[in-house]
């Protein structure tokens, strides 16, 4: 009977410690209740917030991109356009965005709008694609010289959109009648007759670039569609937010 209850204590013994090893493992108890301790919560830096807007473009700089577009589509869609920058050296050279610098801004996006709490359901980071948006007389320098649509903000000969080749003002060498001394000219034909608009930059609503097939050494449809990369982050989504900065 003693060796019989020595026994029982053994087993006792040996079984309890095998418990504990299942805890320390993480393994299910009798029962289908869990042992293992509960995950540590990520830690979210603390101090002042910049604003989601703001953290989306202190994010997009700080990566080595420009950042072209934010916009809040329907279903949670929050999409990010950004471009390289002229003269910028990156690791893999390309004259397009690719889409591995879409997919590393995507990374930092992703944790940055979560320390903004900002509510999404999905992230897409995006090259700028064929008519791409102009929003600085920067850009308007990079791309002289290439076909745009204007959209001013007051109408002009009761219109406000135009179409033309885009050229800075003062650089042609025979300037039409009409052209402008100083900001820029939009070149365009109005039946047969050559026209030119000429306008400030302030003057502008939005422009963007026409896309066409091999103008002024720009790449065919076929090519530059290769380039148009994006990024998606399904189900990305965050505490909520607001759309306020």
């Amino acid at each position: 009977m003693r060796q019989a209850s020595g026994i029982g204590k053994s087993a006792g013994k040996g079984a309890r410690g095998a418990t504990s090893q299942r805890q320390r493992e993480g393994v299910a108890a009798p029962g289908g209740r869990s042992t293992r301790p509960p995950a540590k919560p990520r830690e979210i830096p603390t101090g002042p917030r910049l604003g989601w807007r703001e953290a989306i473009t202190a994010t997009v700089t700080g990566q080595g991109f420009e950042l072209i577009e934010v916009e809040r589509a329907q279903r949670g869609l929050l999409r990010i356009t950004i471009d390289r920058i002229p003269g910028r050296i990156y690791p893999v050279a390309s004259e397009f965005i690719l889409v591995e610098d879409c997919e590393q801004v995507t990374r930092q996006l992703q944790y940055a709008l979560e320390v903004e709490d900002m509510d999404y359901a999905r992230l897409e980071v995006s090259s700028p694609g064929l008519d791409r948006l102009l929003k600085s007389e920067a850009d308007f320098e990079r791309f002289a010289g290439q076909a745009v649509k204007l959209t001013l903000k007051a109408p002009f000969e009761g219109r406000k959109v135009w179409e033309g080749v885009l050229g800075r003002a003062g650089d042609e060498p025979a300037a039409p009648e009409g052209a402008a001394t100083t900001g820029w000219n939009l070149f365009f034909k109005a039946g047969k007759t050559e026209q030119v608009l000429g306008f400030k930059f302030e003057e502008v609503r939005e422009a963007r670039l026409v896309p066409v097939l091999d103008f002024k050494g720009r790449k065919s449809a076929g090519t530059a569609a290769e380039s148009d990369q994006a990024a998606v982050a399904p189900d990305s989504v965050s505490a909520a937010g607001t759309d306020g900065g």
